[in-house]
Formats: C-alpha cells, sequence, structure tokens
C-alpha cells in the first residue's frame, strides 16, 4: 500500500522573485510610480472640479475652497498634486519615445528614468515658485 501523503504532497518548486529579491532599479520605480500616478490623478481631477464648480457658484463658495486650498495640508495635497502631474506627463512622454521604438537600451532607459525624477523635482520647484511669486509671499 503507497503512503497516501506522498500522493497529495504538492512537489517542491522554487518560489518565483518577488520585489523582495530584485533590486530596485529607475525603471522599475518609474513603471510603478507611473501606474500610481495615474490613479492619484483621477483622485486628484475631483480636486480640480471642486475648484471649477466653486468658481462658478461664486465668492462664498470659492472662499470656502481657497481656505482649505491654502491650509497647510491642503497645500500639501496640491505639492503632491503637482508633483503628481508633473510625473505622469514627463514619464508619458518617454513613453512615446518608446512606442516609436526609441530608448529601449539600458543606459538609455536608465538616463531617461534620472531624467524624468530630476525634472519632476525642477519643475515641481519652479511650478511652486511661480505661484508663490504670483501671490506676492516672495
Amino acid at each position: 500500500m503507497a503512503d497516501a501523503t506522498a500522493s497529495t504532497r504538492r512537489p517542491e518548486r522554487p518560489l518565483s522573485p518577488h520585489l523582495q529579491i530584485y533590486r530596485w532599479s529607475v525603471t522599475m520605480f518609474s513603471s510603478v510610480f507611473h501606474r500610481a500616478t495615474g490613479i492619484a490623478l483621477g483622485a486628484g481631477t475631483l480636486l480640480v472640479a471642486w475648484w471649477l464648480i466653486a468658481a462658478a457658484m461664486g465668492p462664498a463658495a470659492y472662499d470656502d475652497f481657497t481656505a482649505v486650498a491654502g491650509h497647510w495640508f491642503g497645500r500639501l495635497v496640491l505639492l503632491g498634486f503637482t508633483v503628481t502631474f508633473l510625473f505622469h506627463l514627463l514619464n508619458g512622454i518617454r513613453h512615446i519615445f518608446w512606442d516609436s521604438g526609441l530608448g529601449f537600451e539600458k543606459p538609455t532607459a536608465r538616463f531617461t528614468g534620472w531624467l524624468v525624477v530630476a525634472l519632476t523635482g525642477l519643475l515641481t520647484l519652479a511650478v511652486w515658485v511661480a505661484a508663490y511669486a504670483s501671490m506676492g509671499k516672495f
């Protein structure tokens, strides 16, 4: 009589490598962050809709929006929305080049990944400096 546990036991198989195994690279980061920023932009569009609706409803509604947006947490959310928008835009441009067959070489993909990250930071800073300058805060 054969051993019953031997026939029902699953064979030992190697585990598939996962995020704990692979070393993170800029291309992995940009891929994951691009998807996350796409989702965040969907949620952030509600902020834009609120802003437009408040502007259309009159001064009282717009004052309510600016009070929330001007609070430190509101500004933090707007900063996150700015970073999200700019990263997704720049990485989307990178994807357009990929769609045309350009930039797939590893050194080029790494360089453009870091370029997207750097430009996101620089453009975010530029947008916020311009916004504060237009409000007379500098």
